[in-house]
């Protein structure tokens, strides 16, 4: 969080091609997930939406936005994703979306999966 006490909190929503869904989720948990942690990215949550077969949703909260940009920037320019699982988890997204808003703590743990939170306690 920043001085103000507020995060930038991004929700990214992948629309997966059909069929796609629990690879796409298994590569998160065992490549993607544990590749963010390394980076420094604040992954809030992540997972399958309930609301149909092909959506997925990652939360990440920054800083500020000149944070998001440069960690995003260096985390997706890195040799360990462009030629780790890229490919493969790109291959399946049809397309996705992003939103920002800023939110302060109590917001920030609401969404925090307990999951996410005690493995980085641990």
């Amino acid at each position: 969080m920043n001085q103000s006490g507020l995060a930038f909190v991004e929700i990214r929503s992948y629309s997966l091609k059909p069929g796609q869904r629990e690879a796409f989720h298994q590569q998160v948990v065992q490549q993607a997930w544990p590749m963010l942690l390394r980076w420094g990215v604040d992954v809030l949550a992540f997972g399958p939406s309930p609301h149909d077969e092909t959506s997925y949703y990652l939360i990440r909260a920054y800083d500020s936005l000149e944070h998001r940009e440069a960690s995003q920037d260096a985390f997706y320019g890195s040799a360990e994703w462009r030629e780790g699982p890229r490919e493969s988890i790109v291959s399946r997204i049809n397309n996705y979306t992003s939103v920002v808003l800023e939110m302060g703590a109590v917001a920030l743990s609401a969404i925090r999966q307990p999951a996410l939170q005690a493995k980085l306690a641990g």
